[in-house]
């Protein structure tokens, strides 16, 4: 799988509606997948910031995206 750089919310906006589009899953369809309206899913795909992070994390899971985190090697 490719690392993709992620700068905002409309980076991972933009994923998850390019992922969900070629799933061929319509976005309705995939906020009852995760149990969220599909204003939700609406806010995440236009990178709107203030979403709820659990959902977000659940969403990307069902796109099967898998999130690693690169910490500094001086962090605590």
């Amino acid at each position: 799988m490719p690392l993709i750089p992620i700068h905002d919310a409309a980076d991972i906006g933009t994923l998850a509606r390019q992922l969900r589009k070629r799933q061929g899953i319509r976005q309705d369809d995939m906020a009852a997948i995760i149990e969220a309206s599909h204003v939700f899913l609406r806010d995440v795909e236009l990178g709107k910031g203030t979403v709820q992070l659990g959902k977000v994390l659940r969403l990307l899971d069902e796109l099967g995206v898998r999130i690693h985190l690169e910490v500094p090697e001086d962090a605590p």
